[in-house]
């Protein structure tokens, strides 16, 4: 785990001086994550809080690195979360690596446990506008995005999930806008997969197909009350494509929970 200071450093590499390190006290476990503030004035409500879950084997420095969601958003607070080991993945069938659980109940609900007690501190620490949390992960953090919103639902505004489907998790999910990226060549999670999620989030959304938008590799379909769900399929893999970013951010701005 890296220290305090490294995670410190980290942020000022990527233009911050008021974000770091924090720790979550979850039962007798000590979880990490690294939390920017908002570097410009949040609106009277409060700022939007970001969520982010890394893929398995990643770590909080790494995806705030690497989508700087901070600065694509600068009036949102973004806490980039740290998963720990005890998660078979794909690539790790010993579960050595960092990751998230892929179901609810699974590991005594760590992780859901450990959102719980990070949104508690947060909303403690900053002023955050209730109606705008959000959720996104890629590859095992995706899947837990779509845990936490099968579990919290009532907490979210809009999800983002990429390269990891939620499956018939989201049957049962309250409805909120969801903006799904997969890769057509993904090797890892393959796109059938990930398009039966597609097609079970528009069941639950009441998407209107006839009124489809399309702007190069992102769709949007209009649901019921204001809802949307946002598809990103692009010719990639299993990577997070970053040019998808600026859209996520949007498409979020646009979702308040009702």
């Amino acid at each position: 785990m890296m220290t305090a200071h490294l995670a410190f450093v980290a942020l000022l590499a990527l233009g911050q001086d008021g974000g770091g390190k924090q720790t979550f006290k979850v039962g007798e476990t000590t979880r990490e994550g690294i939390v920017v503030a908002n570097s410009k004035p949040a609106p009277t409500a409060g700022a939007p809080l970001v969520i982010v879950f890394h893929g398995h084997g990643g770590t909080a420095q790494g995806v705030a690195k690497r989508l700087h969601l901070h600065t694509l958003w600068p009036e949102a607070i973004v806490a980039y979360l740290q998963g720990i080991p005890g998660v078979k993945g794909i690539t790790d069938a010993e579960g050595r690596q960092s990751g998230w659980q892929k179901n609810p109940g699974e590991l005594d609900d760590r992780d859901l446990k450990f959102f719980d007690v990070a949104l508690a501190d947060l909303r403690k620490k900053h002023t955050i506008d209730p109606d705008r949390i959000y959720a996104l992960g890629h590859s095992n953090g995706s899947r837990f995005a779509h845990v936490l919103w099968n579990q919290r639902g009532d907490k979210l505004a809009a999800i983002c999930a990429a390269c990891g489907g939620g499956g018939k998790l989201i049957s049962a999910s309250p409805p909120r806008s969801l903006f799904m990226i997969a890769g057509e060549k993904d090797q890892l999670v393959p796109l059938k997969g990930q398009l039966f999620s597609v097609e079970l989030a528009r069941k639950l959304l009441q998407t209107k197909p006839d009124q489809t938008t399309k702007t190069g590799f992102l769709t949007i379909e209009p649901g019921t009350g204001g809802l949307e769900l946002a598809t990103y399929i692009h010719p990639g893999g299993h990577e997070f494509p970053t040019e998808a970013l600026p859209h996520v951010v949007r498409f979020f701005k646009k979702h308040a929970k009702k």
